[in-house]
């Protein structure tokens, strides 16, 4: 393995691997007594140059986010320009999960009526950079259009030319009767995973981790869709007409396990495939939230990823694990972000947060 492309990758991102924030660096945003403070802690981090350039324009929270955005998409384009030749295609697919997610922020924003610059302000890019232009051929000038079409059609049709178009324009005229969002954002999360995992084809002989990374995160999405449709009282028709194929978890065994008549009861028939899903139990009791959950089974599968994909360092999977853990720290920091502009004690912040149990 001496000879492998990927040893100049693993050497380019490890030395970049030190700009991730510490794990100690949480303790102190989670402490900070708003988001005043939480911009002057991450001023001599990666995100103190994103936070001064756009603190003319911007303060509070859709400062933060746009610096949290911006920081990711430069270490996309990092992790994409490390990747050799042969395992661009892969990484090019998986990158594509920014320009959906835009999609479906202004699809969201669209439906609801909410403005332009306020829905502009939560796109993934780095200023006129999106981050699927190193995947595909969205720009933000793009989304800018998007955002100024009349309605929900109108985005359809402007989306055609970039080959997103023919998921959404048969859904249309349910969308038009019902006015559910829902049924479009799924076509597109259907469509991304499908071309993903179709992308993770075995040339290389070592694409078999992503594939296994792919559809650990399709299972927890499922996951949390069973119990969110338990939660809120759906019949099962309804969750296995959203449910994500590709995963590990099998369609078919959808009615065994939404089967009982509480969420305790899915909790117990999913717990066998995720032991640390209890974790969420005492915060679900306490006030009915299911986000407890959510967390304990993102930090699982993140721990099991992480590992297997560090026992392969001179392969695809040092690209993915790096991809990873710059997704996860933009995660925690959202939390952090929204957690502090809404008023949720420290003491929630911290337990849902994924880097500092790694």
């Amino acid at each position: 393995m001496a000879g492998s492309p990927y040893a100049s990758a693993l050497g380019r991102l490890k030395s970049y691997q030190p700009t991730l924030l510490p794990k100690e660096a949480y303790g102190p945003l989670v402490a900070a007594k708003d988001l005043v403070e939480v911009s002057k802690l991450l001023e001599a981090t990666p995100y103190g140059p994103e936070i001064a350039q756009s603190a003319a324009s911007y303060h509070g929270a859709p400062l933060l986010e746009l610096a949290v955005n911006h920081v990711l998409v430069v270490r996309n384009r990092l992790a994409y320009e490390a990747t050799p030749f042969a395992g661009r295609a892969l990484v090019g697919a998986y990158l594509r999960r920014w320009d959906l997610q835009n999609i479906g922020i202004i699809l969201s924003a669209k439906s609801q009526g909410r403005p332009v610059a306020e829905t502009e302000t939560a796109l993934v890019s780095s200023r006129d950079i999106p981050a699927g232009l190193f995947a595909g051929t969205m720009t933000l000038d793009d989304f800018r259009l998007l955002l100024q079409q009349p309605n929900v059609d109108a985005i359809a049709q402007g989306l055609v030319k970039f080959g997103y178009g023919g998921v959404l324009l048969p859904r249309m005229e349910a969308y038009n009767r019902t006015h559910d969002i829902f049924p479009l954002l799924s076509a597109l999360d259907r469509f991304y995973y499908e071309d993903l995992l179709s992308s993770a084809r075995f040339y290389q002989g070592d694409e078999w981790v992503v594939r296994l990374l792919i559809q650990s995160e399709i299972d927890v999405r499922n996951a949390v869709l069973l119990l969110k449709g338990k939660d809120a009282g759906l019949p099962v028709e309804a969750v296995q007409d959203r449910f994500l194929d590709g995963g590990a978890m099998l369609r078919a065994t959808v009615p065994e396990l939404y089967g009982g008549r509480s969420v305790a009861e899915v909790v117990g028939a999913l717990e066998p495939r995720f032991p640390a899903l209890p974790e969420g139990n005492d915060l679900y009791q306490a006030g009915r939230s299911l986000a407890g959950y959510e967390a304990a089974l993102v930090r699982e599968r993140s721990v099991r990823e992480l590992k297997r994909l560090r026992a392969y360092p001179l392969s695809v999977a040092i690209i993915f694990g790096f991809l990873l853990l710059t997704e996860l720290e933009r995660s925690d920091l959202r939390r952090i972000i929204y957690g502090k502009l809404y008023g949720v004690p420290p003491a929630d912040i911290e337990r849902d947060l994924i880097v500092p149990r790694l």
